[in-house]
């Protein structure tokens, strides 16, 4: 069956993040066989179905770095709401022990249908605790369902209490265990094609919740597979702390040591990397995932972006898992990142438009796709349309800059050319089901914490 075309027409803003950076005024976008086949003026095909799109702004798809979808379920958690990273997590992994394969599926619809809601068409997800018969497999087919391509990671801890690390024994794995599931995932899910939907990568939870061996044997077989590796480092003091301790190196010093550098590494925070550790990310392409949000909830501390950025680090965007941001909002999270390297160092240390470019460009040079986030001919067509005659926008003179005033949620949203938030609705499952399914079973944890 041949595929009809889809034209967007007359956009009042196209903010294209090609390499040129156009903004085109009065503008369209046509797309086919899920590909960008024209952006322009007077745009027309005989067999296009057109949508309307006067009075909106045009974007790439936003493309989210790091994630905990099935956190979604625990926001806000009494007892966690004002805790550091290290209590706020001995806070909440006795509520996660309890989570059954349909908590994980019914937290991962949820927390992607936020994040399309919020233009977002590409995310990774960090899932790296299992119990009760949960599998990454759970979330892989939840992202399907809702039509968002999908960056999975297969997480892992293996240090529990007893052996002096942080999760409780209940939530550790034998690393034999683990990195056999991460060859049976790959092997099963991974598309390493153009255009790909699932990407799989490999991703032990933290220095403080795995081996060094398991760190380095992940890293040897997420090469030996082609795939990317992903953790968390230097999240906060306590990171700091620990690694100087248990490692007598600083997080960089040890990831290097571990071969844990290079363009198929992407990190997690780094809010306390210092200078030289900058200096190395950039040597070697290490990408950063900054996740304001949850550095703010958690009183982490503002992430050097401004001097990531100016050194040449690759830096995307990440909303973090949702007990800890506590939402899952792309557009906030651009603005956020915004608003932090201001505070920082000066108001005009980072514009709505490189915030804008973090949220597209950057995430997709963290992840390796070299097919999304931008607005050209040939890319994949993730699109985000933003009604910009809301009352948000009411007033605003520059429409790129969106993250400066206008909606948080788009009007329209297109993953690999098909529609699935349509006039400010989820069109590809039924939001409200996905949503009362959420509150029901957040309840129910709650009744037995």
């Amino acid at each position: 069956m041949i595929l009809r075309r889809t034209l967007l027409k007359n956009a009042q803003c196209v903010v294209t993040m090609d390499d040129q950076r156009r903004e085109l005024h009065d503008a369209d976008v046509m797309i086919h066989h899920g590909v960008i086949e024209a952006v322009g003026k007077g745009l027309y095909a005989d067999d296009a179905d057109i949508v309307h799109v006067n009075g909106c702004l045009i974007t790439p798809g936003l493309v989210n770095t790091h994630h905990h979808l099935y956190q979604s379920l625990t926001r806000a958690v009494p007892g966690a709401q004002d805790a550091l990273l290290f209590g706020w997590l001995q806070r909440l992994y006795p509520i996660w022990e309890q989570f059954t394969p349909a908590d994980f599926r019914a937290s991962t619809l949820a927390g992607l249908a936020e994040l399309a809601l919020s233009g977002c068409t590409t995310t990774s997800d960090h899932l790296y605790l299992f119990p009760n018969g949960a599998r990454l497999d759970d979330t892989i087919h939840a992202a399907a369902e809702i039509g968002m391509r999908f960056h999975p990671t297969r997480g892992a801890m293996s240090i529990g209490t007893s052996a002096g690390g942080l999760p409780p024994d209940s939530l550790v794995e034998s690393e034999a265990a683990i990195l056999e599931d991460c060859v049976r995932v790959i092997d099963t899910f991974h598309d390493p094609a153009p255009g790909s939907m699932c990407r799989v990568g490999v991703a032990p939870c933290s220095p403080f919740s795995v081996s060094q061996d398991l760190m380095r044997d992940a890293a040897v077989l997420a090469r030996d597979k082609g795939v990317r590796l992903h953790t968390h480092l230097a999240e906060n003091d306590e990171d700091i702390a620990y690694s100087l301790e248990k490692f007598g190196c600083r997080p960089g010093q040890y990831a290097e040591d571990l071969g844990w550098l290079g363009e198929d590494v992407w990190f997690a925070h780094c809010v306390k990397i210092d200078p030289q550790e900058i200096d190395l990310f950039s040597k070697t392409k290490t990408g950063v995932a900054h996740c304001p949000c949850s550095n703010c909830r958690l009183g982490s501390g503002i992430a050097p972006v401004r001097a990531m950025r100016d050194a040449g680090v690759r830096v995307g965007l990440g909303v973090d898992g949702s007990a800890s941001n506590d939402a899952g909002n792309m557009v906030a999270e651009a603005r956020q990142a915004m608003l932090l390297q201001r505070v920082a160092r000066g108001a005009d240390k980072m514009s709505a438009r490189e915030a804008l470019e973090l949220a597209t460009r950057g995430g997709a040079q963290v992840l390796g796709r070299d097919d999304i986030g931008q607005l050209a001919v040939g890319m994949r067509a993730d699109i985000a349309v933003w009604d910009m005659t809301s009352i948000e926008a009411a007033g605003l003179w520059d429409p790129a800059a969106l993250l400066l005033a206008g909606p948080t949620w788009v009007r329209d949203l297109f993953v690999e050319g098909r529609r699935i938030v349509k006039q400010g609705r989820l069109h590809s499952m039924d939001l409200g089901e996905i949503k009362h399914d959420q509150i029901r079973r957040a309840r129910a944890l709650a009744e037995t914490a």
